[in-house]
């Protein structure tokens, strides 16, 4: 078993709270991803995990030993770092070998594990090369297969594809996240990249200024954000925040937004019903608004508004809209015919609207209707 348990771990950098009373606890055989922006401590963290960074209150936990005083060589972990980090002068095999010939492992046994890792990570006819005559997604592979093979029950990675192009990347998203469901391990990832985050992780810890904001399945996490912060991290493009004041109407309540629309609630959960006559904001993703062109051809409780900018994608068209002194972004399929000043009607579902107190920017309220046909691929 290799849970990994974080308890009330913090970590200074002089007056710096680079960890600010975390508390997290990793499940065994669990893809982990520590998201948010430069930064937010989540290397920090994941360093104070490895044992590479000093903690300065809390505990560490992996299984069920206590870890938080021992050095990373007996700690049962293997780490990918941000940076290659392979040996230029070692060959592949024996870049992969290096961690086995430093337990002193007979021959044989680091013969097999070697094998064994490259063949996982496809680069079984590379044994025999130097850094330098392989390419930069080889060199990557070249690194994990050296932690792969070390068999640890804990895995640590420390945005490994961040020095990868484009194409490499999705390409080795797929990779990493068929091979460690594979081999089992319990893995920390650490990245700034929401769409990794989304892809990859079995859960999310979203992190901002040393301290774990949200914690959920990714699904959880982008269509029902905890805060404002997180609505605004996460997604391509960024959750919409629109300014409202909630009205009672007919048993019910609407929210006026910008340019006088309303988005009428006929059954408001008690949290919002309680705020009637105060400020709100709606938090709505882009491919939740239905977008009609023409502001009389609407359904009934439609919001007129006028598009600035047409962005064609392939998939789908992403919309730049103005709603009074509102800016937000709406996805329509790519056939719908909007044009640059043309005026539109805007359909907002309040079942996938996500309240938030317009003070503090936390959520009110139970999470939206979620669906796994709204997360981006």
């Amino acid at each position: 078993m290799a849970e990994i348990r974080l308890e009330r771990v913090h970590t200074f950098f002089g007056k710096v709270r680079a960890v600010d009373d975390v508390s997290l606890t990793i499940h065994d055989r669990e893809f982990m991803v520590l998201l948010g922006p430069s930064g937010c401590g989540k290397t920090t963290l994941l360093r104070s995990v490895a044992g590479l960074e000093q903690i300065h209150a809390g505990r560490v936990v992996i299984g069920d030993r206590e870890v938080t005083d021992l050095p990373p060589r007996k700690r049962d972990i293997a780490m990918v770092f941000q940076s290659y980090a392979v040996f230029p002068h070692l060959t592949v095999f024996e870049n992969i070998a290096f961690g086995l010939r430093m337990k002193k492992l007979p021959a044989a046994e680091i013969k097999r594990r070697v094998e064994s890792a490259a063949e996982l990570l496809h680069i079984g006819e590379l044994l025999e090369r130097h850094p330098a005559a392989v390419s930069g997604g080889q060199r990557q592979r070249v690194a994990v297969a050296r932690a792969i093979a070390m068999q640890s029950g804990v895995i640590l990675m420390d945005e490994p594809l961040s020095n990868l192009d484009a194409l490499l990347r999705i390409e080795m998203r797929a990779e990493l996240k068929r091979l460690l469901r594979e081999i089992e391990a319990t893995t920390i990832y650490v990245t700034h990249d929401q769409v990794e985050a989304l892809s990859m992780g079995d859960r999310i810890a979203v992190m901002r200024a040393g301290k774990i904001v949200q914690v959920g399945a990714p699904l959880d996490v982008y269509g029902a954000p905890a805060d404002r912060f997180v609505g605004g991290f996460i997604g391509n493009p960024p959750m919409n925040f629109i300014d409202a004041r909630l009205e009672p109407a007919d048993g019910g309540l609407e929210a006026v937004i910008a340019g006088g629309g309303r988005i009428r609630l006929a059954d408001p959960p008690a949290e919002l019903a309680e705020r009637a006559g105060g400020a709100v904001v709606a938090g709505i993703r882009a491919e939740n608004i239905e977008v009609t062109p023409g502001t009389g051809g609407g359904a009934a409780g439609s919001v007129a508004a006028r598009c600035l900018v047409v962005e064609p994608l392939g998939s789908h068209n992403l919309l730049t809209l103005t709603l009074g002194s509102e800016q937000l972004k709406a996805a329509t399929r790519p056939d719908v015919q909007i044009a640059p000043d043309d005026d539109v009607s805007l359909l907002i579902d309040p079942r996938h609207v996500r309240w938030l107190d317009a003070q503090t920017g936390d959520a009110i309220g139970p999470p939206p209707e979620v669906s796994a046909a709204n997360i981006p691929a």
